[in-house]
Protein backbone atom coordinates (compact mmCIF):
# COMPACT_ATOMS: atom_id res chain seq x y z
CA UNK A 1 0.00 0.00 0.00
CA UNK A 2 1.21 3.63 -1.25
CA UNK A 3 2.24 5.94 1.99
CA UNK A 4 -0.29 8.52 1.35
CA UNK A 5 1.64 11.06 3.50
CA UNK A 6 2.30 15.41 2.59
CA UNK A 7 4.52 14.16 -0.01
CA UNK A 8 2.63 11.96 -1.60
CA UNK A 9 -0.66 15.05 -2.21
CA UNK A 10 1.92 17.31 -2.69
CA UNK A 11 3.83 15.49 -5.12
CA UNK A 12 0.01 15.02 -7.07
CA UNK A 13 -0.93 18.94 -6.72
CA UNK A 14 2.56 19.71 -8.25
CA UNK A 15 1.68 17.38 -11.06
CA UNK A 16 -1.78 18.43 -11.65
CA UNK A 17 -2.58 14.87 -10.98
CA UNK A 18 -6.02 15.73 -9.53
CA UNK A 19 -8.38 13.57 -11.34
CA UNK A 20 -10.75 13.36 -8.41
CA UNK A 21 -11.19 17.72 -8.53
CA UNK A 22 -14.08 18.86 -10.56
CA UNK A 23 -12.78 22.70 -10.71
CA UNK A 24 -16.23 23.15 -9.20
CA UNK A 25 -18.33 22.50 -5.91
CA UNK A 26 -20.04 19.37 -6.30
CA UNK A 27 -24.08 19.75 -7.37
CA UNK A 28 -25.09 17.85 -4.60
CA UNK A 29 -23.33 19.71 -1.84
CA UNK A 30 -24.00 22.77 -4.11
CA UNK A 31 -28.15 21.78 -3.54
CA UNK A 32 -27.50 21.15 -0.25
CA UNK A 33 -25.75 24.49 0.89
CA UNK A 34 -28.11 26.15 -1.21
CA UNK A 35 -30.79 24.98 1.41
CA UNK A 36 -28.88 26.21 4.53
CA UNK A 37 -30.46 29.31 5.88
CA UNK A 38 -27.74 29.98 8.79
CA UNK A 39 -25.19 31.90 7.52
CA UNK A 40 -23.08 31.57 11.04
CA UNK A 41 -23.15 27.92 11.06
CA UNK A 42 -19.55 26.24 11.77
CA UNK A 43 -18.66 24.11 8.97
CA UNK A 44 -15.64 21.73 8.05
CA UNK A 45 -14.12 20.40 5.00
CA UNK A 46 -11.57 17.89 5.73
CA UNK A 47 -8.86 16.41 2.93
CA UNK A 48 -9.93 19.60 1.10
CA UNK A 49 -7.85 19.87 -1.88
CA UNK A 50 -8.80 23.05 -3.54
CA UNK A 51 -11.85 23.68 -1.46
CA UNK A 52 -14.25 24.63 -4.31
CA UNK A 53 -16.81 23.63 -1.39
CA UNK A 54 -15.14 26.39 0.75
CA UNK A 55 -14.88 29.13 -1.83
CA UNK A 56 -18.14 28.16 -3.00
CA UNK A 57 -19.34 28.60 0.85
CA UNK A 58 -17.54 31.64 1.20
CA UNK A 59 -19.13 33.61 -1.75
CA UNK A 60 -22.71 32.13 -0.40
CA UNK A 61 -21.85 34.25 2.84
CA UNK A 62 -20.80 31.48 5.19
CA UNK A 63 -18.00 33.18 7.09
CA UNK A 64 -16.80 30.51 9.59
CA UNK A 65 -15.56 27.83 7.14
CA UNK A 66 -12.39 25.45 8.17
CA UNK A 67 -10.85 23.47 5.96
CA UNK A 68 -7.74 21.08 6.83
CA UNK A 69 -5.51 19.15 3.65
CA UNK A 70 -2.04 17.56 4.40
CA UNK A 71 -0.56 19.31 1.43
CA UNK A 72 0.19 23.16 1.54
CA UNK A 73 -0.28 23.28 -1.69
CA UNK A 74 -4.56 23.03 -2.58
CA UNK A 75 -4.54 25.97 0.57
CA UNK A 76 -2.63 28.26 -1.64
CA UNK A 77 -4.56 27.37 -4.29
CA UNK A 78 -7.98 28.76 -2.73
CA UNK A 79 -6.06 31.86 -1.25
CA UNK A 80 -4.71 32.59 -4.84
CA UNK A 81 -8.53 31.78 -5.54
CA UNK A 82 -10.20 33.64 -2.59
CA UNK A 83 -6.97 36.53 -0.81
CA UNK A 84 -10.33 37.30 1.68
CA UNK A 85 -10.92 33.70 2.87
CA UNK A 86 -8.91 33.91 6.94
CA UNK A 87 -5.75 32.01 6.86
CA UNK A 88 -6.51 30.76 10.34
CA UNK A 89 -9.19 28.78 8.70
CA UNK A 90 -6.74 27.53 6.02
CA UNK A 91 -4.79 24.70 8.04
CA UNK A 92 -1.93 22.24 6.84
CA UNK A 93 -2.36 19.29 8.92
CA UNK A 94 -3.70 15.79 9.46
CA UNK A 95 -7.65 15.36 9.96
CA UNK A 96 -7.03 12.60 12.76
CA UNK A 97 -5.22 15.22 14.97
CA UNK A 98 -7.47 18.21 14.97
CA UNK A 99 -9.50 19.21 17.81
CA UNK A 100 -11.81 21.53 17.12
CA UNK A 101 -15.58 20.87 16.59
CA UNK A 102 -18.19 21.90 14.37
CA UNK A 103 -21.92 21.97 13.64
CA UNK A 104 -21.46 20.78 10.23
CA UNK A 105 -18.78 18.81 8.44
CA UNK A 106 -18.61 18.02 4.49
CA UNK A 107 -17.50 15.04 3.39
CA UNK A 108 -15.97 15.31 -0.78
CA UNK A 109 -13.69 12.71 -1.91
CA UNK A 110 -11.91 12.35 0.94
CA UNK A 111 -13.02 9.16 2.44
CA UNK A 112 -12.09 7.41 -0.63
CA UNK A 113 -8.73 9.15 -0.42
CA UNK A 114 -7.50 8.11 2.86
CA UNK A 115 -6.29 4.45 3.21
CA UNK A 116 -8.84 2.21 4.03
CA UNK A 117 -7.85 0.38 7.58
CA UNK A 118 -8.75 4.23 8.61
CA UNK A 119 -12.53 4.16 7.94
CA UNK A 120 -13.71 3.01 11.39
CA UNK A 121 -11.15 5.80 12.64
CA UNK A 122 -12.56 8.39 9.96
CA UNK A 123 -16.44 7.49 11.45
CA UNK A 124 -15.37 8.08 15.15
CA UNK A 125 -13.19 11.01 15.05
CA UNK A 126 -16.39 12.49 12.62
CA UNK A 127 -18.21 11.90 15.74
CA UNK A 128 -15.80 13.62 18.13
CA UNK A 129 -15.27 16.64 15.62
CA UNK A 130 -19.13 17.58 15.71
CA UNK A 131 -21.14 19.10 17.86
CA UNK A 132 -24.23 17.90 19.92
CA UNK A 133 -26.65 18.30 16.92
CA UNK A 134 -23.57 18.28 14.54
CA UNK A 135 -24.29 16.53 11.09
CA UNK A 136 -21.93 14.97 8.48
CA UNK A 137 -22.95 15.80 5.32
CA UNK A 138 -21.25 14.60 1.60
CA UNK A 139 -20.59 12.21 -1.50
CA UNK A 140 -19.61 8.91 -0.65
CA UNK A 141 -18.49 6.58 -4.03
CA UNK A 142 -20.64 3.52 -4.35
CA UNK A 143 -18.04 2.00 -6.99
CA UNK A 144 -15.25 -0.56 -6.42
CA UNK A 145 -12.78 1.91 -8.17
CA UNK A 146 -9.21 1.14 -7.07
CA UNK A 147 -8.11 -1.34 -4.04
CA UNK A 148 -4.06 -0.12 -4.40
CA UNK A 149 -4.20 3.41 -4.62
CA UNK A 150 -6.95 6.55 -3.95
CA UNK A 151 -9.67 7.17 -5.14
CA UNK A 152 -10.62 3.50 -2.92
CA UNK A 153 -13.57 2.19 -3.55
CA UNK A 154 -16.72 0.62 -1.70
CA UNK A 155 -20.11 0.60 -0.95
CA UNK A 156 -23.54 1.20 0.98
CA UNK A 157 -23.31 -2.25 3.11
CA UNK A 158 -19.46 -1.64 3.90
CA UNK A 159 -19.83 1.96 4.97
CA UNK A 160 -22.64 0.83 7.56
CA UNK A 161 -20.63 -0.88 9.84
CA UNK A 162 -18.55 2.04 9.72
CA UNK A 163 -20.97 4.40 10.49
CA UNK A 164 -23.56 3.42 12.05
CA UNK A 165 -21.97 3.12 15.89
CA UNK A 166 -21.87 7.09 15.60
CA UNK A 167 -24.63 8.19 13.14
CA UNK A 168 -28.26 8.10 12.88
CA UNK A 169 -29.08 8.34 9.30
CA UNK A 170 -31.05 10.67 7.99
CA UNK A 171 -30.09 10.43 3.75
CA UNK A 172 -28.20 7.23 2.58
CA UNK A 173 -29.10 7.05 -1.06
CA UNK A 174 -28.09 6.93 -4.44
CA UNK A 175 -27.29 10.50 -5.60
CA UNK A 176 -29.91 11.61 -7.73
CA UNK A 177 -28.02 14.96 -9.15
CA UNK A 178 -24.65 13.49 -9.61
CA UNK A 179 -22.69 14.68 -12.61
CA UNK A 180 -22.88 12.24 -15.57
CA UNK A 181 -19.73 10.41 -15.26
CA UNK A 182 -20.69 9.90 -11.38
CA UNK A 183 -23.82 9.03 -12.20
CA UNK A 184 -24.93 6.05 -10.01
CA UNK A 185 -21.55 5.39 -8.29
CA UNK A 186 -22.37 8.47 -5.21
CA UNK A 187 -24.03 7.95 -2.36
CA UNK A 188 -25.57 11.09 -0.23
CA UNK A 189 -25.28 11.15 2.65
CA UNK A 190 -26.69 13.42 5.78
CA UNK A 191 -25.78 12.03 9.30
CA UNK A 192 -26.91 13.23 12.24
CA UNK A 193 -24.29 12.98 15.62
CA UNK A 194 -25.97 10.39 18.35
CA UNK A 195 -25.85 11.15 21.56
Amino acid sequence: MLDLNKEYWTTRYNKNDTGWDLGEISRPLKEYINQLKDKNVSIFIPGSGNAHEAEYLFNQGFKNVTIIDLSEEPLKNIKKRIPDFPNENLIVGDFFEHQQQYDLILEQTFFCAINPSLRQAYAKKMHELLTKNGKLVGVLFNDLLNADKPPFGGNKEEYISYFNPYFNFKTFDTCYNSIKPRANRELFIHFKKKI
